[in-house]
């Protein structure tokens, strides 16, 4: 019984909580108090499901719960509510009347999630914000992936909604005319947050570290929400292109194994075929923008499964186009190896040459692609050396162990 109840209680809250909460802090403007009252309203049920057994209707249970204990509060405190639900604070509410209060209530959580990444929140707060407010998550389960202390993390969320209430920042959808700025930082806090679920750091449990799956439920959820941002579905599609590469990921004994050399038969190629779709929706609004030409050099490589090979030269197109609209340090050394792919490693060393030294010299991704392209133009003695610093700045040992492997190749004599 206790693992059922934990079970339903683990499914509402990640389908129901960011839905109760949005609407609870819409109606009091007080996130934090909102999400309050529905962990406490959570942490009840977990208390009395188990001897009372599961309602009927487990949604209305808990924002029955946490109503009561935002009452319980405002009469506390000597609040005035601006809420037409709660106009008689002092009211009870029936089980019917909450049932039906339920089915009305409007899914605010774009809106929660707009205001978690208003331009007033700092960028780095705004990913934990979002999965905190939404999804439920607490500050120690988000903090070991963002390499933070719970306790720092959790005053900087405090901060944050302190901000958001004293500035009365807005719970509503933005503006339409700033619709897209607004929806670019969400979609880049989403993207954040499958990032941190990405980058396998050591040590942590899956349900900590592996943000990838919260990510894309978000995703999904400002689909539906918002269904005429082709930015959102090229993000979905990008995020499902590279799930869909995850198994053969790395080898059984977590040696790394880079893209090229990775075994496409072990794809999940109806997930490949989902973020097709997706994507061409994407293209057919004809609204481009940097999610979906992400996506489409993840295609690329994707279809290797069904080609045989890696269209290097459409990958270096695209990037081209993604440098010249959206260029970050990462972008530009992905460009320069997809020109050397395609046949021309001189002018892929050039694009190289071309960065910033400033952020290059401590840049561990241009180091090995320079080693990369070296060994295409033949040139071992100068690949061992960027090999050397390249290793010099990996901090993962599966990492530092293939680059290794790669140099003590070009230090045998064929």
């Amino acid at each position: 019984m206790t693992e059922s109840v934990h079970k339903v209680a683990e499914t509402v809250a990640r389908e129901s909580f960011g839905r109760l909460v949005s609407w609870l802090a819409y109606q009091w403007r007080d996130i934090a108090a909102a999400e309050d009252a529905m962990s406490d309203a959570l942490l009840k049920a977990l208390m009395y499901w188990p001897e009372k057994g599961i309602p009927s209707s487990p949604e209305a249970w808990l924002l029955t719960v946490a109503k009561r204990q935002l009452l319980q509060k405002v009469r506390h405190e000597k609040l005035a509510l601006a809420s037409t639900y709660f106009a008689a604070p002092e009211e009870d509410f029936t089980d019917d009347d909450i049932l039906k209060l339920v089915a009305e209530i409007p899914d605010k959580r774009l809106a929660l999630m707009l205001t978690c990444a208003h331009p007033e929140i700092e960028a780095p707060i705004r990913v934990p914000l979002m999965l905190q407010s939404v999804l439920g998550l607490q500050a120690n389960e988000i903090a070991s992936a963002m390499l933070v202390s719970p306790a720092a993390l959790a005053q900087r969320l405090v901060r944050a909604k302190q901000i958001i209430r004293a500035q009365q920042l807005s719970y509503d959808e933005a503006d339409i005319n700033d619709l897209p700025n607004r929806i670019q930082f969400v979609l880049e806090a989403i993207y954040g947050a499958y990032g941190i679920g990405n980058d396998d750091l050591e040590g942590i449990e899956n349900r900590i570290s592996d943000l990838t799956q919260e990510a894309i439920f978000l995703c999904n959820l400002v689909c539906e929400l918002l269904p005429t941002s082709a930015e959102a579905k090229g993000l979905l599609a990008l995020m499902l292109f590279n799930q869909a590469r995850k198994p053969g990921h790395d080898s059984a004994d977590d040696i790394f194994i880079p893209l090229p050399q990775k075994n496409p038969q072990l794809w999940d190629k109806k997930m490949i075929q989902q973020a097709d779709g997706i994507l061409l929706d994407a293209f057919s609004q004809r609204q481009p923008g940097y999610f979906q030409l992400e996506a489409a050099v993840q295609s690329a490589h994707c279809h290797r499964l069904f080609t045989g090979v890696t269209p290097w030269k459409a990958i270096a197109d695209l990037y081209r186009q993604i440098n010249q609209h959206f260029p970050t340090q990462g972008s530009l050394v992905a460009g320069a190896v997809a020109v050397a792919e395609a046949g021309n490693p001189q002018a892929a060393i050039d694009l190289l040459e071309s960065m910033d030294k400033k952020f290059t010299q401590n840049f561990q991704p241009w180091w090995v692609a320079r080693a990369h392209i070296l060994f295409l133009t033949q040139e071992p003695d100068a690949a061992r050396a960027a090999l050397d610093r390249a290793i010099g700045l990996s901090t993962q040992e599966k990492i530092i162990n293939y680059l290794s492997e790669l140099k003590n190749r070009l230090n045998t004599p064929e």
